[in-house]
C-alpha cells in the first residue's frame, strides 16, 4: 500500500531549502525560516492577512466563547473567546 504524505514539516522545509542553496550553512537557513515565520505570527497577531502566492494564506480565526464543564469537579467555567491561525493552502500546492 503507498502512503501519500500530506504534512510538510519544518524539517522538511529545511532540508529542501539546503539542497536549493548548498552555500548556505544549516545555522543561517534556521535563522532565515524563524525570521519569516515570526514576520508572519506578528502580521497575523495584527489583524492582518498574509497571502503567499504559489503557497497559501495565513489569516486570524477567531473561535466563539463557549462553556467547558471539569470532569472531575463538575465545575462549570466559560472560557472567553480566543483566536488561533488559520492556513488556507493555495490550489496549486493541493492539486494532486
Amino acid at each position: 500500500m503507498n502512503k501519500k504524505k500530506d504534512t510538510f514539516t519544518r524539517s522538511d522545509i529545511e532540508t529542501s531549502l539546503r539542497k536549493e542553496f548548498p552555500n548556505l550553512t544549516k545555522l543561517e537557513i534556521t535563522e532565515a525560516i524563524d525570521a519569516i515565520l515570526d514576520s508572519i505570527t506578528e502580521a497575523v497577531a495584527l489583524d492582518e492577512k498574509v497571502e503567499i502566492r504559489g503557497f497559501g494564506t495565513f489569516s486570524k480565526k477567531l473561535i466563539r466563547p463557549r462553556k467547558f464543564t471539569n470532569p472531575k469537579t463538575k465545575e462549570v467555567s466559560y472560557l472567553g473567546e480566543t483566536a488561533t491561525m488559520h492556513f488556507k493552502p493555495s490550489k496549486s500546492l493541493t492539486k494532486k
